[in-house]
């Protein structure tokens, strides 16, 4: 039976912005989250209308990043139309069922995020090869609200990441910090070689950025917005990245601009 050509050697590429950070950076472009993303970050925005930006956030990140990175394999699957011809035969690619995936939550700013990376990916793959893992992890403060470190409480690794596809969706990428921390251990301590470690992000900044490529090249960064509130007028109106040493999007104590504040404590209603 023939087979239509157009589902055939598919590749996607999503529209991003153009940046001079490198290959493994993506800025996503998409008016619709960028509006979301800009009502999220409001001082009126509360729960429980929070969690219902983040849920449409994180499936349209997650959906990016399974396009992009995900494999995929030609199929042929009977549709409800085979019963009446011979041609009611879907034959394309699609995403590879048995592929594995750890989403890993960053408490707490990442629980509900990475919960939501876990579910959805129940709709596509095999749920044997999908887990969450948790990593309790937070920023170290000095007495002046200056982060100097990360504060690592425990984790819960489920096994190990061998081809996995292993996900960090933390929403706010500020210093890189602690991510980078994460990284580091399933790197070192986590058995098994992964396919892709991917962060996951609302908001980085080019501090992020910089820390992230030092300090793990091979991390894939997907996010909805770049910030850089405080960089120079020659930066603001070039390409992101052109100018490194004049970007900045991070206050003294560390904090996004224009940012969204503190989103871990608005997600869980606690300001402590």
């Amino acid at each position: 039976m023939p087979t239509d050509s157009q589902y055939l050697n598919t590749k996607y590429t999503p529209n991003q912005v153009p940046t001079k950070y490198g290959e493994n950076v993506h800025i996503l472009v998409d008016p619709y989250s960028l509006s979301m993303l800009a009502k999220l970050g409001s001082p009126k925005t509360v729960q429980p209308q929070l969690n219902t930006y983040i849920k449409a956030l994180y499936t349209f990140l997650l959906r990016n990043v399974l396009n992009t990175l995900a494999p995929t394999e030609e199929v042929s699957l009977d549709t409800r139309m085979i019963d009446q011809v011979k041609e009611g035969v879907y034959s394309g690619i699609a995403l590879k069922e048995n592929q594995s995936f750890i989403s890993v939550n960053l408490a707490r700013a990442g629980i509900f995020p990475s919960h939501i990376c876990f579910e959805e990916l129940h709709h596509l793959f095999n749920f044997e090869g999908i887990r969450q893992d948790h990593f309790y992890i937070n920023r170290k403060v000095d007495d002046k609200g200056k982060v100097v470190g990360v504060d690592v409480s425990g984790s819960k690794i489920g096994g190990p990441q061998e081809k996995a596809i292993v996900l960090f969706p933390d929403p706010m990428g500020a210093t890189g910090g602690s991510l980078s921390h994460c990284i580091s251990h399933y790197k070192e301590n986590v058995e098994g070689k992964a396919l892709k470690y991917v962060a996951m992000h609302l908001i980085v900044t080019p501090e992020y950025i910089q820390r992230m490529q030092k300090d793990h090249p091979d991390v894939e960064i997907f996010a909805i917005r770049l910030d850089r509130g405080l960089s120079s007028s020659r930066a603001l109106h070039s390409m992101p990245g052109e100018f490194p040493e004049e970007e900045r999007g991070l206050t003294d104590n560390q904090y996004i601009v224009p940012g969204a504040g503190g989103v871990g404590e608005v997600l869980n209603n606690s300001f402590v």
